[in-house]
């Protein structure tokens, strides 16, 4: 699902000033003319929802719906994420309108290994139906580890890890151009690295899926 037909579905739903039905989800709704900024705003998101996706994002940034628009689409996003990944030792977490996909070490890559675990490769094949569903986002992946051993050997370890989840992705036709791939070695803990407990928290691989700016 493309943010064009989010606009075209926001855009109908203000026409319509009555009950309607969710371009998601086909469960009807009320609308409301005046949150997304009424008259102008359904011209403009109409006119944009016809053109390329750039036109498309101008015209709707004009008339104030880009930042409802997007919300919705990284809402429907978080929530196919969600359902998909219960289970999987995967957390999903939002923050404003970027989610963040925070995968363990445990359950990724055995110990100072790179290959991804074949017990895994199910749960980013739902990553991967996912991220194919909703192209308008662009795809960070960070490498990470705890604080043990050397420094420069982390680094390398958590970039070359990064790359592993980004190549599987892309090999699940995620476009590569969506992707950026990092290692960021010990320097980013969301844990302390004084515990066992900690550091398993700290090795990890992340995911930022970040909506596309408008051009």
């Amino acid at each position: 699902m493309t943010l064009k037909a989010l606009w075209t579905g926001l855009a109908l739903t203000l026409l319509s000033g009555c009950t309607v039905l969710d371009p998601y989800t086909g469960e009807k709704k009320v609308s409301n003319a005046t949150t997304y900024g009424a008259g102008a705003a359904i011209v403009c998101g109409l006119i944009g929802a016809g053109e390329s996706s750039k036109h498309a994002r101008n015209a709707a940034a004009g008339c104030g719906l880009v930042g409802a628009s997007i919300g919705a689409y990284m809402d429907h996003q978080e929530k196919a994420l969600r359902d998909k990944l219960v289970g999987s030792g995967v957390q999903v977490r939002r923050e404003g309108n970027n989610l963040r996909l925070i995968m363990p070490g445990n359950i990724t890559f055995d110990t100072d290994r790179t290959d991804l675990r074949s017990s895994f490769e199910p749960v980013l094949d739902s990553v991967a139906e996912v991220l194919n569903h909703y192209p308008d986002t662009l795809l960070k992946v960070v490498g990470h580890t705890d604080s043990t051993g050397d420094a420069a050997y982390n680094l390398d370890l958590s970039q070359r890890r990064a790359q592993a989840v980004a190549r599987y992705l892309r090999a699940k036709g995620i476009d590569p151009s969506r992707l950026r791939v990092y290692g960021a070695g010990e320097q980013q803990p969301i844990a302390s690295n004084n515990t066992a407990e900690g550091r398993a928290q700290n090795r990890r691989v992340e995911l930022s899926i970040i909506p596309k700016p408008a051009e």
